[in-house]
């Protein structure tokens, strides 16, 4: 029977189609190609629109923490504890509790440590039937929140017809012996662990609506290349790019000084599994060179952090070697683009070695270490033959590798420079502003900036350096990096140069943008909140960038409670804390996160991230989807979806 709408109500101003519109609503009708079928999407849509709205789960600062992150992904941030506690606290004892967490977080670990895939049949089926029965009393109460649609379109294809019983089962009434025999089939063709798999996978992605990493995927941490691989495979995921992203970003496309940073990086924290395991990308250019130029250098001022295979004379050696062309390459960008306002940040220049010391902001300080064999006091910015040559293999390295491609187009596609949810206002680091508050200028393709307009003029050249490849905009990916102006730095400088090699630890301090301490005033924040068109008196300012400093009292909520960073120090070079901002129909949450040591003590010892909750804005009433942006976004569909209703209804499509 066909769906009946008021006509009035689809029709209503239905005329006068344009020739611009026309196009597109011949394209949608192959979506929906009869009156009926967009009617009933028309209903699906406006139903939405009074389901509770969606959680979000913000994380920030991964830095390359790739088994935390899988943890908190997987317990959904804490969140799914007590949920398992409310459905069955009364019926399962703490360890069987803990146990079937632990299905849900890493079935297949669980499987060997339970030593179910050596079981006799009987056990295994035993084991299906309860397992998956509980698992279903946690997709029902999350299914709560969603559409038929949305939960039907999480269950994997080969699983439709099971899934779909097993989830509606308490209201279908039908005899027990019906679903019991679709679960003995799948136990007896050795099925039934996977469909525990796949439950606890669904269950998972059903938690949290949406995945947002507000920025710096890896550095510091083991490897960059599993946290994007884990990113990958969440199904509604969103990235704000940090200065660390586009720095990946741009060695990915070839920056010669970008390479040269990433792999210093590496080198300084040890990370070189995620160059040669990850990205497979060789070394060998570089040790040649530390063995070369370099081999008899103590090398003191670049002792790397951490343990490894290689000697700790070779990694320090590699990690000078990678310095100096970085700072040579640097220099070619600063003098290659003026408008940057770097010309004073050109360090190589001011090195006199005669005299052993580099000039700085007009004043000359003793270098800690003048073993340069590669610098030239006549061209100073320029590459050794010897560099050149490391740096030429290097570079064919990075653009010959296939997953570092595949992972930083993700990055790029998936990413933006700034998002909103909800009110929140969601970016990396800061609105580059004066002392006084007013936005700052930065240039983009030779036109200035400011704002919301800097943001999205910089979301055009990131996506436009993955098509074209341009010079400038990969130079630009540099800039935002360690620029002064760049809103995913917000520093007046990167003082990498200094920290090596000069002993006055007055030089080392990187100077912030007065944005940090200005989100403390609620009238700067509004200001910045109205700038992207979020209701200032409701609105909210998340960023991450800035590790909250916990032990010197600081904390993530500013004073004007307008603001909040959300860099807890993930990363165990930093920390090891970390925080996810949970914003659920109820209000906005901060979890605060604690170290996680692996898998094994998970399921032999029952480890979970349980957070610390701290209730950051409640809600007078539980929000809709309706009272959300995506609202906003679901009723513009809805307009269209009419307009297609009336082009039928008038015989123009």
């Amino acid at each position: 029977m066909a769906v009946s709408i008021s006509q009035a109500s689809l029709i209503s101003d239905a005329s006068h189609f344009t020739p611009q519109e026309l196009p597109a609503l011949r394209a949608l009708a192959r979506r929906f190609p009869t009156v009926d079928a967009t009617v009933n999407e028309i209903a699906h849509l406006e139903a939405l629109l009074h389901l509770p709205k969606g959680t979000v789960h913000i994380v920030s600062d991964v830095h390359g923490e790739h088994k935390k992150l899988q943890h908190i992904l997987n317990n959904a941030s804490g969140s799914l504890r007590p949920l398992v506690e409310t459905l069955f606290g009364e019926r399962l004892n703490a360890d069987d509790i803990q146990r079937l967490l632990n299905l849900i977080y890493y079935p297949s670990q669980m499987f060997q440590y339970l030593n179910l895939e050596g079981a006799d049949r009987a056990r295994r089926a035993a084991f299906v039937r309860q397992t998956i029965r509980w698992q279903f009393e946690i997709l029902a109460a999350l299914a709560q929140r969603y559409s038929l649609r949305h939960v039907e379109r999480a269950f994997p294809a080969d699983y439709q017809t099971l899934f779909r019983e097993l989830l509606w089962e308490a209201q279908a009434g039908r005899p027990q012996a019906y679903i019991e025999a679709m679960l003995d089939t799948f136990t007896a063709e050795d099925k039934g662990l996977e469909a525990v798999h796949w439950a606890s996978r669904v269950i998972r992605h059903l938690s949290v609506f949406e995945v947002i990493v507000a920025g710096d995927l890896g550095d510091r941490g083991p490897r960059l290349d599993k946290v994007v691989e884990i990113l990958m495979h969440q199904p509604r995921l969103a990235i704000t790019w940090g200065n660390h992203d586009a720095s990946w970003m741009g060695a990915c496309l070839g920056h010669e000084a970008l390479i040269a940073t990433v792999i210093r990086l590496s080198l300084r924290y040890r990370r070189l599994s995620q160059i040669e395991e990850g990205f497979g990308i060789t070394m060998a250019p570089v040790e040649k060179l530390a063995r070369d130029i370099y081999g008899d250098d103590p090398a003191t001022h670049f002792q790397s952090r951490g343990t490894g295979l290689r000697e700790a004379i070779m990694m320090a050696r590699m990690q000078k070697a990678m310095a100096v062309m970085q700072f040579k390459l640097e220099a070619q960008i600063m003098e290659r683009h003026p408008e940057y306002n770097m010309q004073h940040r050109v360090l190589m220049k001011d090195i006199d070695l005669e005299r052993g010391t580099v000039t700085l902001d007009g004043q000359e300080y003793p270098l800690t270490d003048t073993a340069l064999p590669t610098f030239d006091p006549q061209h100073p910015t320029a590459l050794s033959p010897e560099e050149a040559a490391c740096l030429d293999r290097l570079r064919r390295s990075f653009l010959e590798s296939q997953i570092l491609w595949e992972q930083m187009r993700y990055v790029a596609h998936r990413g933006s420079s700034y998002l909103i949810r909800d009110n929140h206002l969601i970016f990396h680091g800061c609105v580059p502003v004066d002392e006084q508050g007013e936005f700052l200028p930065m240039p983009v393709d030779g036109v200035l900036y400011t704002g919301k307009a800097l943001f999205e003029a910089l979301n055009t050249v990131v996506h436009r350096a993955f098509r074209s490849k341009y010079q400038d905009d990969l130079d630009l990916l540099w800039y935002l990096w360690t620029g002064p102006l760049s809103p995913m730095f917000g520093k007046d400088r990167m003082a990498t140069f200094e920290t090596h090699f000069i002993a006055d630890k007055a030089t080392h301090k990187e100077k912030k943008n007065p944005y940090f301490a200005l989100i403390h005033t609620p009238a700067f924040c509004q200001k910045v909140l109205a700038e992207f068109g979020v209701d200032p008196a409701a609105g909210m300012i998340v960023n991450g960038h800035v590790p909250v400093m916990v032990e010197k009292g600081e904390r993530p909520l500013k004073d004007s409670r307008q603001a909040i960073t959300i860099d807890g120090a993930f990363s165990e070079a930093y920390g090891d804390r970390g925080y996810t901002l949970i914003l659920d129909p109820q209000g906005t949450h901060l979890a605060e996160h604690h170290h996680f040591e692996s898998i094994e003590e998970a399921l032999t010892q029952g480890a979970d991230i349980i957070p610390t909750m701290q209730e950051i804005q409640q809600f007078a009433q539980p929000r809709h989807v309706g009272e959300t942006e995506s609202g906003d976004a679901i009723r513009s569909e809805i307009a269209v979806l009419k307009r297609l209703v009336a082009a039928y209804q008038e015989h123009v499509i």
